[in-house]
C-alpha cells in the first residue's frame, strides 16, 4: 500500500495532540533542575502553581490533579506502546514526565494571564473546523453532530467535550504566548543564504585508514606487564567469574506426555469456530488506481490552484479516453504507484488518508473524480468492491484443528509437568524420575547467561534457577521441548580468577584500555607524513594504512569505516580541495583524508530553498528564545515558592525506558 496514503487512526492522533497541548511549546519540564520535590499539596493533588505571592495565603492557586495526570499518562502509554497499558513501571514514569509537563504548562498559563492572553470560544470553534480534527469533525465543511461528536472524545480520551474544549483553548492560548515572546526573533537574509550553503556542500575524499581492530593485535605486552595490569584493577576483576549454580533435574518431551493428545471433537471445532467468527471475517476492501498532483505543506494559493488545475487537465483527459497507464507515469507524484498506472490494489477501509478513503469506499464504480487531502489533488476512480463476507467452517477446518491440537497439546504437558513436580516435592527429583521411566541429570556449575547442554532451550530453567535457593522445593520450567522438573543443588558465588584463568581477558583489557594513545599517535604519523610528502596514498602504503575513496557526500553522508561525516569530521566541509587532514578520531579507527572534490550549492538552489531554510532557522531560535523565557519564569516562580509538588516516592518512579 502507498505509504503516504496510510493512516493509523488521524483522529485519535490529532485528539492527543490536543489533549497533551503542552507539547505544541517545544519544551519538556522535567530537564529544568529541581522540578520535584518543591513542597506537598494536598493528598489528592499533583502540584498546586500560585499565580502571585499572597495567593498561598488565599488559597487561590491553581491546581494539576492526580486524576488529570494519571488520565493523560494512560493515553501517552497507549498511543505509544498499546501492549504495556497495563505495566504499572510503565505507567509510573509516565505519570511522572506527564506531571511535569502539566505543572509547566500551568505555569505558562498563569503568565499568559498576567499578560492578558485569552481564547473564546469562538477561536475554539474555529480551531475545531481548522483544525487537525477538521476533517473528521466537520467532512465535506458539515459538523457531525454534537451527539456524535461527544460520543468520539468520551470514546477515544475518556474525557467530556468541556474538558476536550478547554484543552483546545489552552493550547490557543500558549501558542500565543509562544508568539508574543518569540516576536522579536529574526533572521537576516545573509545568514539564511550562508547557513543553506553550508549545510549543503557536497565533498569528496580520499582517506586513510588505520584499523583498531588490527592495531589492538599489535599491543601484545609480557606476562609481567600483564600481572602487573591485573593486580592494578583487582576491584574490577573481584567478581569477574559470574555467580554459577549446579542444577539437578529430568525432563520430558511432549510425546512422552501419557494418553498423548487427543483429536478434537466436531463440537469443540465448532464452539472455537463460533467464538472466533471475528478472526474468519474479511471486510469490505475497494480496488482502486489514482493519480496524485502533490501539493506541498504549507503551500500558498498560487501553488495550491495550480496542482489543482493540473488535476483537472488530467481528469479531462481520462474521461476523454486517456490511457491510465500512460498519463499515471507522466503527472502522478506518488513514486509507489505511478509506474503501474497508479494501481493501489486492495485496501480495507480506515488504511487511507480520510479523505481519500471516504471517496473511494463512496464513489461509484468507474467514476473518476478528483479528491483533494493533505498530500495534494487525487485523480481517482473505484475499479472493483469486495463486499464483507465470512469464510465458511470447511474452509478454515484444517487451521482450527492444528489450532485444537497445539492448545491441547500444550495444555497436557502443563498438567503433566505440575503432576510430576507436586511428586517430587513429595517424594523427590529421583524416586519421582523413576516412578515414570525418567533420567534424573545433574549440570556442572552454569552462569545465568549460561546454557544446559542437553535440554533445546534452557533459558526458562536458568531464570527460574537463580531466583532459588539450594534446597527449595521443585519447580518446572519448559526446556524447548517439553518440561523440565529441577531444584538447585549448589551455588558457587561471583568471585575473582586467578590470573592465569583470566589471562586471555586480562589482555583484551589491557589492549582496550592502551589502544586510543596508540591509535592516536600513529594516525598522527600517518598525518604528518602524508602532508610532509604531498602525497596521501604513499604516506598511507609506508604506514600500512587502507586508502578508500568517498562518494560525493553532504553533511549526514555516512562513509564506511568513517561514519556521519558532519559528526565526525565537519572540517572538511571548510578544507579547500587537495588540503589535507589531521588526524580523525572515529573511536574504532584512525582516519586521515584528503579533499578532492567540492560543490557548493548554486545561487538558484539557495534562492529556492530560502524560505524553507528562513523558517527552519526562525524555529529554532524561537524555540531557544522560549527556553530562556520558560527558565526565567520557572525560576521566578520557584524563588517566590509559588511551586507546590507532591511528587511520588522514589520507589514509585521508574528511573527510565
Amino acid at each position: 500500500m502507498i505509504r503516504f496514503l496510510q493512516t493509523d487512526n488521524r483522529l485519535t492522533k490529532a485528539l492527543l495532540v490536543i489533549v497533551i497541548a503542552v507539547a505544541s511549546v517545544g519544551m519538556v519540564v522535567y530537564l529544568i533542575p529541581g522540578l520535584a520535590g518543591l513542597g506537598a499539596p494536598g493528598a489528592d493533588e499533583y502540584a498546586i502553581v500560585y499565580p502571585h505571592w499572597y495567593s498561598r495565603f488565599l488559597s487561590t492557586g491553581d491546581a494539576v490533579s492526580e486524576q488529570r495526570v494519571e488520565q493523560v499518562a494512560r493515553q501517552q502509554l497507549q498511543q505509544q506502546g498499546p501492549q504495556y497499558a497495563d505495566n504499572q513501571m510503565l505507567l509510573n514514569f509516565f505519570e511522572q514526565r506527564v506531571g511535569q509537563q502539566l505543572v509547566q504548562q500551568q505555569v505558562l498559563l498563569e503568565e499568559a494571564k498576567k499578560l492578558g492572553i485569552t481564547a473564546t470560544d469562538d477561536d475554539v470553534r474555529q480551531y475545531l473546523r481548522t483544525g487537525p480534527t477538521g476533517q473528521v469533525l466537520f467532512p465535506d465543511g458539515k459538523f457531525i453532530g454534537e451527539q456524535q461528536y461527544a460520543e468520539l472524545v468520551n470514546d477515544r480520551l475518556n474525557m467530556s467535550v468541556p474538558d476536550f474544549e478547554k484543552g483546545i483553548k489552552d493550547d490557543i492560548v500558549l501558542r500565543r504566548l509562544q508568539a508574543m515572546i518569540t516576536a522579536g526573533v529574526t533572521v537576516s537574509p545573509q545568514e539564511v543564504r550562508d547557513t543553506y550553503r553550508k549545510n549543503n556542500i557536497k565533498i569528496k575524499f580520499d582517506y586513510a585508514v588505520i584499523s583498531g581492530n588490527d592495531l589492538s593485535k599489535t599491543i601484545n605486552p609480557a606476562d609481567a606487564q600483564l600481572e602487573a595490569f591485573f593486580k592494578q584493577n583487582t576491584a574490577r576483576y573481584a567478581k569477574a567469574v559470574p555467580e554459577e549454580r549446579t542444577i539437578t533435574y529430568f525432563s520430558f518431551a511432549a510425546n512422552q506426555v501419557p494418553g498423548g493428545v487427543t483429536q478434537p471433537t466436531q463440537q469443540q471445532i465448532e464452539d472455537y469456530y463460533n467464538a472466533h467468527l471475528a478472526d474468519y471475517q474479511t471486510p469490505e476492501q475497494v480496488q482502486s488506481r489514482h493519480i496524485l498532483i502533490s501539493v506541498p505543506p504549507g503551500a500558498d494559493a498560487k501553488t495550491d490552484a495550480a496542482a489543482k488545475a493540473k488535476a483537472e487537465m488530467v481528469l479531462k483527459q481520462l474521461q476523454a479516453g486517456g490511457n491510465w497507464k500512460e498519463l499515471a507515469k507522466k503527472y502522478s507524484d506518488d513514486p509507489g504507484s505511478k509506474d503501474n498506472g497508479g494501481e493501489l490494489g486492495f485496501v480495507q477501509r480506515g488504511r487511507m488518508a480520510p479523505e481519500f478513503d471516504n471517496a473511494i469506499f463512496t464513489q461509484n464504480i468507474g467514476q473518476i473524480a478528483i479528491v483533494k487531502s493533505q498530500f495534494g489533488y487525487h485523480v481517482v476512480q473505484v475499479e472493483e468492491r469486495k463486499p464483507a463476507a465470512t469464510q465458511p467452517m470447511n474452509q478454515v477446518l484444517p487451521t482450527i484443528q492444528a489450532t485444537l491440537i497445539r492448545d491441547q497439546s500444550q495444555q497436557a504437558q502443563q498438567n503433566y509437568a505440575q503432576t510430576l513436580t507436586s511428586e517430587a516435592i513429595k517424594n523427590g527429583l529421583a524416586k519421582t524420575a523413576t516412578a515414570h521411566q525418567l533420567q534424573v541429570a545433574t549440570t556442572p556449575p552454569v552462569a545465568q547467561q549460561g546454557v544446559i547442554s542437553a535440554l533445546p532451550d534452557s533459558t526458562q530453567i536458568l531464570s527460574k534457577a537463580f531466583t532459588m535457593q539450594p534446597g527449595a522445593p521443585p519447580e518446572d520450567a519448559q526446556d524447548g521441548e517439553g518440561y523440565a522438573i529441577f531444584q538447585v543443588t549448589g551455588i558457587a558465588p561471583a568471585h575473582a580468577p586467578t590470573f592465569a584463568e583470566w589471562k586471555s581477558h586480562v589482555l583484551d583489557d589491557y589492549r582496550q584500555e592502551h589502544l586510543p594513545a596508540l591509535l592516536h599517535q600513529k594516525t598522527q604519523e600517518l598525518a604528518d607524513k602524508a602532508k610532509a610528502m604531498e602525497d596521501l596514498a604513499k604516506a598511507a602504503k609506508a604506514e600500512g594504512a587502507t586508502v578508500k575513496t568517498s562518494d560525493l557526500v553532504g553533511q549526514t553522508g555516512q562513509v564506511p569505516n568513517l561514519g556521519s561525516v558532519g559528526d565526525v569530521a565537519p572540517q572538511l566541509f571548510d578544507m579547500s580541495v587537495g588540503t589535507i587532514t589531521g588526524p580523525i578520531d572515529t573511536q574504532q579507527n584512525g582516519v586521515v583524508a584528503k579533499l578532492v572534490d567540492k560543490q557548493e550549492p548554486t545561487a538558484a538552489e539557495v534562492a529556492q530553498n530560502f524560505d524553507q531554510t528562513r523558517d527552519q532557522i526562525l524555529s529554532q531560535r524561537r524555540e531557544q528564545a522560549f527556553s530562556v523565557f520558560l527558565s526565567n519564569v520557572w525560576d521566578n516562580y520557584r524563588q517566590h515558592g509559588l511551586i507546590r509538588i507532591n511528587a511520588k516516592p522514589q520507589g514509585q518512579q521508574t528511573p527510565g525506558m
